[in-house]
């Protein structure tokens, strides 16, 4: 695996000789020592995204896009090493990561692949005699902060549309797990990137995320990560006045009207809330549940839950790893604690496995709580495999429940009405809402949220107009314009 920065086409040690350790959840074993980027390194790396700006930018986009194909053919061609090093850096099952996260990645790639030469402008209809034709032009080097929950699948989220669209990017993978990033730097130099176009500088937040924020040759912040640093990033960003986009937490609501067909909801909640361990901004994390048949449902559904495969994420029959640090291990089962002095029924789980070949690393069960829907743990982003029990009797009692937190990332619900179904759906405070399924997602789709989730969008036409800024061009062709000062026409 790479250790080193990936900086002007080369892999390079940090200048100052800066290290950290990256750890294995399955057993908190050291995996590998890489080295650390500060602020030092950001300057560098952004030295060369802005020598390589004009090229790539002025190359033809069916060119850029070529090379953005290529690259998602050889991550599809690395499937086997990218997941498996996925899933030893971020405990995700290697199931997860075969079948869902690397062919991800490499769907995004090329979907942005494809998209380079048809992201159109536009010709307004102005007045006669005049054409005025609007252009999207790259913003330039663009500073991107991937979260550690889903690294590979981030990565190419932000990295495709940025380049598809003509910037260079300098990208600062979690410190945590910074593995699948350089891997795909590493990957995009075997198919022929030019030098400087890509930069990964793995580091701290504190100081090689700050130096993205702070740089003043950065012109846009594309962050992922928790709702408190998207703030402190806003403020930051503010002083230069660059462009930020945030991609922030998420407390989804997901809401079970007696009419659901109860199989197919107690499938796509457990999917909801229990993928990647509940690491997941979009993740189901409150379960708001028509009365009548509230019973029947947590019957079957704890059931489920209670029979998921946790263990060693390398096996590929584990169906739930390790969080992804032992502090944040500690971090979700406080809300355990905190739930049960609230008044909380620990339904399932609430503590670690019992086997103990998993007792070094960081597990949690599945777990479920009935809890009122004002407690900290129905109001506050947990996210682990911790999901909260709410009951309703209207729909507009659910309604309330499911827009009373500040978040308005996801939601979903599970009716066969369809007046229901569209209306509800329209009245979710949430970017993104599911109807019969939960946290599915597409390259085409927009992602993003509102309120305390964030602003701006990944994937689709909308993330390459994150990535432009358009520009309006005005041609006389022909029109005779009479001087606007006729005594000094004539000078």
């Amino acid at each position: 695996m790479q250790t080193q920065l990936f900086i002007d086409g080369e892999f390079v040690d940090s200048l100052d000789g800066s290290t950290l350790d990256v750890h294995d959840p399955h057993d908190n074993s050291l995996l590998a020592t890489i080295a650390e980027g500060r602020e030092a390194d950001i300057d560098r790396a952004v030295t060369a995204a802005k020598r390589a700006k004009s090229s790539w930018g002025s190359m033809a986009a069916a060119d850029r896009g070529r090379l953005i194909l290529k690259l998602a053919d050889a991550i599809e061609d690395d499937v086997d090493y990218l997941s498996l090093l996925e899933s030893r850096d971020t405990g995700h099952p290697v199931r997860d990561t075969r079948n869902l996260d690397v062919p991800r990645t490499a769907a995004t790639f090329r979907y942005f692949g494809g998209m380079a030469d048809k992201f159109q402008g536009s010709v307004v209809p102005v007045e006669q005699g005049f054409l005025d034709y609007v252009v999207p032009t790259p913003l330039g080097v663009v500073g991107q902060i991937v979260p550690w929950n889903f690294p590979v699948m981030f990565t190419s989220w932000k990295m495709a549309p940025a380049l598809a669209a003509g910037n260079t990017v300098v990208m600062k993978p979690a410190e945590i797990t910074p593995l699948s990033a350089l891997r795909i730097a590493e990957l995009a130099a075997e198919v022929g990137f030019p030098a400087g176009v890509i930069n990964v500088v793995p580091g701290y937040g504190a100081t090689a995320g700050q130096r993205i924020v702070d740089h003043p040759d950065i012109a846009k912040v594309s962050f992922t990560g928790s709702t408190a640093v998207g703030r402190q990033v806003a403020r930051g960003a503010a002083e230069s006045l660059k462009q930020v986009h945030l991609e922030l937490g998420g407390k989804g609501a997901n809401i079970v009207f007696p009419d659901a067909n109860i199989i197919a909801a107690v499938n796509g909640t457990a999917f909801g809330i229990f993928h990647n361990q509940g690491q997941a901004c979009i993740a189901a994390s409150r379960l708001i549940i028509h009365e009548s048949i509230a019973e029947e449902f947590l019957e079957k559904f704890v059931a489920l839950a209670a029979s998921i495969k946790v263990g060693d994420p390398k096996d590929p029959s584990t169906e739930m790893g390790p969080l992804t640090t032992p502090m944040h291990r500690d971090r979700v089962l406080s809300y355990v604690e905190q739930s049960i002095t609230e008044g909380g029924e620990v339904l399932l789980g609430g503590r670690a496995p019992s086997n103990p070949a998993l007792a070094l690393g960081s597990y949690i069960e599945p777990t479920i709580v009935r809890i009122s829907s004002d407690s900290r743990a129905a109001c506050e982003e947990v996210f682990g495999p911790f999901m909260t029990v709410h009951t309703f009797s209207t729909d507009e009692q659910a309604l309330e429940i499911a827009n009373s937190v500040d978040y308005g990332l996801g939601g979903g619900l599970w009716t066969r009405d369809l007046s229901r179904a569209h209306k509800t759906a329209r009245e979710l405070n949430a970017g993104m809402v599911w109807i019969n399924s939960y946290k599915r997602v597409n390259p085409g789709s927009p992602f993003g949220g509102m309120g305390s989730s964030g602003y701006g969008r990944e994937m689709g036409f909308e993330a390459m107009r994150e990535y432009t800024e358009p520009k309006a061009i005005w041609v006389n062709v022909d029109a005779q314009l009479p001087p606007f000062y006729p005594r000094n026409a004539n000078g």
